[in-house]
């Protein structure tokens, strides 16, 4: 299996100037989208909760959580980010694909627009 590498663009808010280009590596099956945690202080990002994570091995690992804006080719979406550390690769997970509205294809190994439907909603007329 081919492995996806994408930059992307990572900022404390939408509004706000500092911002860094980060390579990332494409993990659809990750929940949550890891950074260096010494980028994301440097961008003024902040975490505000510890949360335990385990590897495939059973081991547990806690990490710190906050939030960040993530922007890949013009689309832009704030999604959670664990603070990564010492050793931690740079991960692009589910939250913040769909934050962006994006999609992995597997085949094609690239990020792809999301295809949405809006159920419940009443036609213009």
């Amino acid at each position: 299996m081919g492995m996806t590498v994408v930059e992307v663009i990572v900022k404390k808010t939408r509004e706000t100037k500092p911002a860094r280009k980060v390579q990332f590596l494409v993990d659809s099956g990750a929940v949550y989208s890891v950074v260096d945690g010494k980028i994301l202080h440097a961008l003024g990002c902040k975490p505000y909760r510890r949360k335990t994570f385990y590897l495939a091995d059973g081991t547990p690992l806690e990490r710190r959580i906050g939030d960040a804006y993530f922007e890949y080719k013009g689309i832009g979406g704030p999604a959670p980010v664990i603070f990564g550390e010492k050793g931690d690769n740079n991960l692009l997970g589910a939250t913040t694909l769909e934050a962006l509205e994006l999609v992995l294809d597997p085949f094609k190994r690239e990020l792809r627009p999301m295809t949405m439907s809006l159920m419940g909603a009443v036609p213009f007329r």
